[in-house]
C-alpha cells in the first residue's frame, strides 16, 4: 500500500498534468494544422420557403432516457486542480440553465482525495437537474480499475452515465503516459454488464473507426462519441509537455502525430453505416451550424469542449454568452433548412462534397 508521501506525490503530479491541460489549449495554437473536421465538406441545403416561425423552433431531444432542452453536451474537459473549480462551477451553471449534457474530466484524480474529488462534484452542485456523465479511462481500466472504483466516480458527482475515453495517442505521447491497452474491451464489456448508468464509449481527438464502433456495439455499451480528429490535438498538448521534460523522443512523436486521427465527419459517416447505438458527435465542433450539421449526419447529440473551455475560463458571463450564442446557431440552421424540431432536422437533405465526398464513395 502506497504511503503518504507517495500518495502526495501522485496528487502533486496528477494536479500539475490537469493544469497543463487547461493552460496548454488556452495559451497555445494546439489546433489540427494539416486537416480538420471535414464539417466544411458537408453542405445543408438552403429552403427559401422554410415555413416556419423562428421563434417556435423546438430545439429540445432526448438522449438515453434522459430529456434535453438541446442536443448539446458540455464535452468532458477537466478537473482535478484548483482552476478547475471555478470552470467546472460554471459549466454547471451552463448546463443547468440550457438544459444541456456535461461531461467531466478524467476522474481518477478524485479517488485520490476528497480535495480532488471536490474539484468535480461541484458540476452537480451547480447542476442539481442536469445529465452528468462520469469519466474514466481507457488505459486505467486495463491497468486495474475496479467495477467498485467506477461506481465511486459515479457516486462523485451523482453521474446519470459514465463515459470511458479511448486515447491511446495521448498516452504514447504523454511524458508520464500509460500505452498498455490489452484487455480494455473486455473491462468495458463488464463494467457495461455491471454499472448502474448507460455506459458511453468515447475518443478524444483521434476518432472511432467502424471496426471499433462494431465491437463496441457488442460489448453492450449504451452510447459512442466519435471524438473525431480537427480540433483540439492532445498529441499536440502532450508534445508541449515533453519539451518542458525535455523527452525528445515523445516530443518527436508529437510532432509526427500532432494531425493524426479520422475526421469527425469521416468517423461519424462510417460510424453511423456500422452500429444502430446512438451517437455523439464531437471533434472540433466550434458552433451551432457544426453541431446541426452533425445531427443531420446521423448524431444524437452534439459535444464541444474548447469552446466552453475558453468560455468559461475568461468568465461566467463569456459562459453564459457562448450558450446563447450557440442555440442561436442552432436554431438559426434549423429555420434555414426548414426544420421546425430536432427530428425534422436529422432528417434534412444534405451534400457531401471534396474529401469527404470521395471518401464516403470509395467505402459503397
Amino acid at each position: 500500500m502506497p504511503d503518504s508521501s507517495e500518495v502526495s506525490s501522485d496528487i502533486a503530479i496528477i494536479k500539475q498534468r490537469k493544469k497543463d491541460g487547461i493552460e496548454i489549449p488556452l495559451r497555445n495554437n494546439v489546433q489540427a494544422r494539416t486537416t480538420s473536421t471535414f464539417l466544411e465538406h458537408v453542405r445543408l441545403i438552403h429552403n427559401a420557403l422554410p415555413e416556419i416561425d423562428y421563434e417556435e423552433i423546438n430545439t429540445s431531444t432526448e438522449f438515453l432516457g434522459h430529456k434535453f432542452a438541446a442536443p448539446i453536451i458540455i464535452d468532458s474537459m477537466t478537473g482535478g486542480t484548483d482552476e478547475a473549480i471555478a470552470i467546472n462551477g460554471r459549466l454547471g451553471e451552463v448546463a443547468e440553465k440550457y438544459g444541456f449534457g456535461m461531461g467531466l474530466g478524467s476522474q481518477r484524480a478524485g479517488l485520490k482525495s476528497e480535495e480532488l474529488a471536490a474539484t468535480y462534484s461541484i458540476a452537480r452542485k451547480n447542476a442539481p437537474n442536469a445529465f452528468l456523465i462520469a469519466n474514466i479511462g481507457g488505459a486505467q481500466l486495463a491497468k486495474g480499475l475496479s467495477t467498485d472504483e467506477a461506481r465511486t466516480i459515479v457516486k462523485m458527482i451523482r453521474a446519470n452515465a459514465l463515459v470511458i475515453h479511448l486515447n491511446p495517442l495521448q498516452e504514447l505521447i504523454q511524458p508520464e503516459g500509460e500505452p498498455r491497452y490489452k484487455g480494455v474491451l473486455e473491462r468495458i464489456s463488464d463494467l457495461a454488464k455491471t454499472i448502474d448508468v448507460p455506459v458511453i464509449v468515447k475518443e478524444v481527438g483521434a476518432g472511432i473507426s467502424r471496426e471499433v464502433a462494431v465491437k463496441l456495439e457488442i460489448a453492450g455499451v449504451s452510447a459512442i462519441n466519435v471524438a473525431g480528429s480537427g480540433g483540439t490535438s492532445w498529441a499536440a498538448v502532450e508534445k508541449l509537455r515533453a519539451d518542458v521534460s525535455k523527452d525528445r523522443i515523445k516530443s518527436r512523436l508529437g510532432e509526427m502525430f500532432w494531425d493524426w486521427g479520422i475526421p469527425t465527419a469521416s468517423s461519424l459517416l462510417e460510424v453511423r453505416k456500422a452500429v444502430r447505438l446512438p451517437l455523439v458527435a464531437s471533434g472540433g465542433l466550434r458552433n451551432g451550424l457544426e453541431a446541426a450539421k452533425c445531427i443531420v449526419l446521423g448524431a444524437s447529440m452534439a459535444a464541444m469542449a474548447f469552446p466552453f473551455l475558453r468560455a468559461a475560463a475568461e468568465s461566467r458571463e463569456s459562459a453564459f454568452t457562448f450558450a446563447d450564442t450557440l442555440l442561436s446557431e442552432l436554431k438559426s440552421t434549423m429555420f434555414l433548412v426548414g426544420a421546425g424540431n430536432i427530428s425534422s432536422l436529422s432528417s434534412s437533405r444534405y451534400i457531401l462534397t471534396g474529401p469527404l465526398a470521395q471518401e464516403v464513395s470509395s467505402h459503397k
